[in-house]
C-alpha cells in the first residue's frame, strides 16, 4: 500500500472511531480493552495522534515524550479527538516526502512509517469502538489487514521489547485464507520472535482465517478463526503479545 491509501484509510478510520463513540458515549465500556470505557479510548487514541503529528510536523529527530491526557469528557472529548485526528491527517497529507524525523520500525521513510502506523493504530481502536457500540463492527479489508499483520509480526514483534518468548522453540504459522500466499512463520524462542513471510516447514500450530479476522485476533481482538496443532503456542501468543504504551 502507498502512503496516500494510509492517509486516506487514517482518515476514514478516525471518522468512524468518533462516530461510535458519539453515538455510545464516553462512559459505554470497551469489551476489547478490559477496564477501560469510550473515553479512555478517545483519550489514549487523540493523544498518539497528537504525538504523532508532533513528529511530521516539527521535525523531531529523536524520541519526543507525548503530551499527556486531557481532562475531558463527554462532548467536549469527542469534539478534542476530532480536531487532534484532523490535525493528523492534514499533517501527513501536506508533508514533503523527504521529512525526515524520528520513527521506531523499518520503513520506506519517516512520512511512510508514520502514515502505514497511525492508520493500523486508529483502526484497531475503532474496531474497539464500535465493538464498545454494539451491532457488527466495520469490516477490515483485506490488503490493508495483510499490511497490518506483516507490520505487527515483521515490525512489532522483531522488537526486543516483544514479550512473546518460550524457552522451547515453536513455530507459529499464520494463515490468511482469502489471500494468495499471505501465510507467515514466527519461530519463537528465549529471543524476540523472528518471523517471515512464507509457509514452508513445520509448524507446532497454525492459526487461519480471512484476513481482516486473523488482523484483529492477532491483536487480540477477536478469537482465532480456526486453531490446529498445539493450541498452546496460539494461546502464548494471546498471553504475551500485548503491545503496551509504555
Amino acid at each position: 500500500m502507498e502512503t496516500a491509501e494510509f492517509i486516506k484509510a487514517l482518515d476514514r478510520e478516525g471518522r468512524l472511531l468518533a462516530a461510535a463513540a458519539e453515538e455510545t458515549g464516553t462512559g459505554a465500556e470497551v469489551p476489547t480493552c478490559p477496564k477501560w470505557r469510550v473515553r479512555d479510548l478517545l483519550r489514549h487514541t487523540g493523544m498518539v495522534h497528537r504525538w504523532a503529528a508532533a513528529f511530521v510536523a516539527e521535525g523531531h529527530t529523536a524520541y519526543h515524550p507525548d503530551g499527556g491526557l486531557p481532562d475531558l469528557d463527554g462532548a467536549a472529548l469527542v469534539t478534542w479527538f476530532r480536531e487532534g485526528h484532523r490535525h493528523l491527517v492534514g499533517t501527513l497529507s501536506s508533508a514533503p516526502p523527504d521529512v525526515r524525523c524520528w520513527h521506531f520500525l523499518p520503513a520506506p521513510s519517516p512520512l511512510a512509517f508514520w502514515a502505514r502506523r497511525q492508520a493500523h493504530e486508529t483502526a484497531v481502536h475503532r474496531f474497539d469502538a464500535e465493538s464498545a457500540r454494539g451491532g457488527t463492527p466495520t469490516a477490515v479489508g483485506t490488503d490493508f489487514a495483510l499490511d497490518g499483520i506483516d507490520e505487527l509480526l515483521l515490525g512489532f514483534h522483531a522488537r526486543d521489547r516483544s514479550r512473546v518468548r518460550s524457552e522451547v522453540p515453536r513455530v507459529l504459522r499464520v494463515r490468511a485464507t482469502d489471500a494468495d500466499d499471505a501465510v507467515w512463520s514466527v519461530r519463537l524462542s528465549a529471543g524476540p520472535p523472528v518471523a517471515e513471510r512464507e509457509g514452508t516447514g513445520n509448524a507446532d500450530c497454525e492459526v487461519a482465517g480471512p484476513a481482516g479476522r486473523l488482523y484483529l485476533a492477532l491483536w487480540n481482538r477477536l478469537p482465532f478463526p480456526d486453531v490446529t496443532g498445539d493450541a498452546s503456542v496460539a494461546a502464548l501468543w494471546r498471553e504475551r503479545s500485548a503491545v503496551t504504551w509504555s
